[in-house]
């Protein structure tokens, strides 16, 4: 056997393994969702209207993840991901105003470029400091949309000084047979089953076309950066520059490359807020989601499949405060299940400390929905981003950046 095939079968077992890791991980996700939705008797909990709201919940906030993972992964910290999708709300209404939903999206990632190039000017040219430059973009994001809004949208039909209504939303798509027999499986309420039931129907009942190609760029992106020689030397650049220019590698360009396409990719992400989430532009509609994305990235260890299931995460608690409380209030078991799992898991690694800190908050939580029977309405409003705040403590021990992530890199410093 070759060295050639050899490596390419080494390759094919490692994408296997880990298929199998993410779908084991996601049936048990499932089983333990379907456990706690019969013993609280909250249907709702896995209903297909809650993941149809965790779809559209998860989109935003899955394409601002992407653009933080192809700008670090070059080692440029874009915490410019908000104003980026401020940005693309804007662009996104102009344009699809004027020439329809699809040029619409291209506007927005337009929008998004334009506020990557302001990061990447100011990063890779000059050196700024990389959080400094994001806050700054955040601010310049959200006072040119603002200003904008207010020159241009009260001229139009719907328009006012801080929105832009009636705009055209991208197709939707049903596929007729098998959207009606996982409802019709999914009104049993069986154990598992019908759970499974209720995310068919939500993927194949009026979904947009816009959803589904915000999870294909997770397909495309983790094939670009891991199955390409561009995607090698880009990753290069963010683990160790200086070497990657001994190669030959121009690292500035790559550098630019990155942080274009993570503020395109936000931008659509602010265009799906716009035209798909809400009927319109607004003024604020971003809510921190850009922030959340970044928070989903980093969950996900700087990983497309640890970032799609940190969106999932994010955007399923977001849509349950949409719904009743009692779906909020039923999520504290499920969460002090998962806490309880993890102090487990922790002591079989004989991390002790960890261990009983992590188990101790999981009491508490157990504690509060044995003691309550709902929740604050007022709470359910924090639910995502008490969610973030949690999920990024209890992973951060696990958490690798790229090497050169943030570092400032001077072309010739290889010296």
């Amino acid at each position: 056997m070759s060295a050639t095939t050899a490596t390419t079968g080494r390759k094919r077992t490692i994408v296997e393994r880990l298929t199998t890791s993410w779908l084991y991980i996601g049936l048990i996700g499932i089983g333990v969702v379907s456990f706690v939705r019969i013993i609280t008797d909250t249907d709702d909990l896995t209903g297909a209207g809650t993941i149809r709201a965790a779809i559209i919940a998860t989109c935003p906030i899955l394409a601002a993840a992407l653009g933080g993972l192809w700008a670090e992964r070059a080692g440029v910290v874009n915490i410019g991901l908000e104003g980026q999708m401020i940005l693309g709300t804007w662009g996104a209404a102009f344009f699809t105003y004027h020439y329809g939903p699809w040029v619409g999206i291209l506007g927005a990632a337009l929008l998004g470029l334009i506020g990557g190039l302001l990061h990447a000017v100011a990063t890779v040219t000059f050196g700024v400091d990389h959080i400094v430059s994001g806050v700054a973009i955040n601010l310049i994001g959200a006072g040119a949309a603002t200003y904008l809004a207010e020159a241009i949208f009260p001229d139009y039909e719907g328009g006012g000084p801080r929105q832009l209504n009636g705009l055209e939303a991208p197709a939707q798509i049903t596929i007729p047979g098998v959207s009606d027999l996982a409802n019709s499986i999914a009104d049993r309420h069986w154990f598992v089953v019908s759970d499974i039931a209720s995310v068919v129907q939500a993927l194949t009942t009026n979904i947009s076309t816009l959803s589904l190609l915000i999870f294909a760029l997770v397909i495309v992106s983790a094939l670009v950066l891991w199955r390409t020689s561009f995607g090698l030397r880009l990753r290069s650049c963010g683990e160790n520059p200086q070497a990657a220019e001994t190669l030959g590698i121009n690292v500035y360009l790559y550098k630019y490359v990155a942080v274009l396409v993570s503020g395109a990719l936000a931008g659509i992400g602010g265009g799906f807020l716009a035209l798909v989430a809400s009927s319109g532009f607004s003024n604020g509609q971003t809510g921190g989601r850009g922030y959340i994305g970044l928070a989903a990235m980093i969950f996900g260890n700087w990983r497309p499949g640890g970032l799609l299931a940190g969106a999932l995460t994010f955007g399923y608690t977001d849509s349950l405060r949409l719904r009743d409380t009692q779906s909020v209030h039923s999520l504290l078991l499920l969460v002090a299940i998962g806490l309880l799992a993890f102090a487990a898991w922790r002591a079989y690694k004989k991390q002790v400390t960890g261990a009983l800190v992590v188990a101790g908050a999981g009491v508490l939580v157990m504690a509060w929905f044995l003691l309550t029977d709902s929740v604050p309405r007022e709470f359910t409003v924090m639910t995502p981003y008490v969610t973030t705040m949690f999920v990024l403590a209890l992973g951060s021990q696990r958490l690798r950046m790229p090497a050169a992530d943030g570092k400032p890199y001077r072309r010739g410093s290889a010296g």
